[in-house]
């Protein structure tokens, strides 16, 4: 997979990739949401995902489950410490598959590169 990141004007920044464009924006004046705000929000929708599917799979109903993603930062660094995937469910979905939506939205490709993150090759090139 490749992208190519240009710099549309002021604080822009894009990605693009297939027929796909993440614009991305810093403060004071941001129109997209800043890069690290869509790594984090990366990892709630790839968990969703895994939760989709695993519903879908069994023809469970998805209406009223949603997760609160929790991002808790270093007082002293200000570096992301924890972050806490709450899956919210309505009453009525079977207790027994509790457990099983967990499992499912941990098979996150994003959270498992996390976990064992890639090494990365930075260089410069004229062209």
């Amino acid at each position: 997979m490749e992208m190519t990141i240009d710099f549309p004007g002021g604080s822009r920044v894009d990605a693009h990739f297939g027929a796909f464009t993440v614009a991305t924006d810093q403060p004071p004046a941001a129109s997209a949401p800043s890069p690290f705000e869509v790594f984090l929000a990366s990892i709630g929708t790839c968990a969703g995902i895994y939760v989709l599917g695993f519903c879908r799979q069994r023809n469970l109903p998805t209406e009223g489950i949603r997760i609160i993603e929790h991002i808790n930062h270093s007082p002293l660094t200000g570096m992301v410490e924890t972050i806490g995937l709450e899956i919210q469910v309505p009453a009525e979905f079977p207790e027994k598959y509790r457990d099983s939506l967990i499992r499912s939205a941990e098979l996150c490709a994003v959270k498992k590169h996390l976990e064992k993150p890639p090494k990365f090759d930075i260089t410069t090139r004229v062209v």
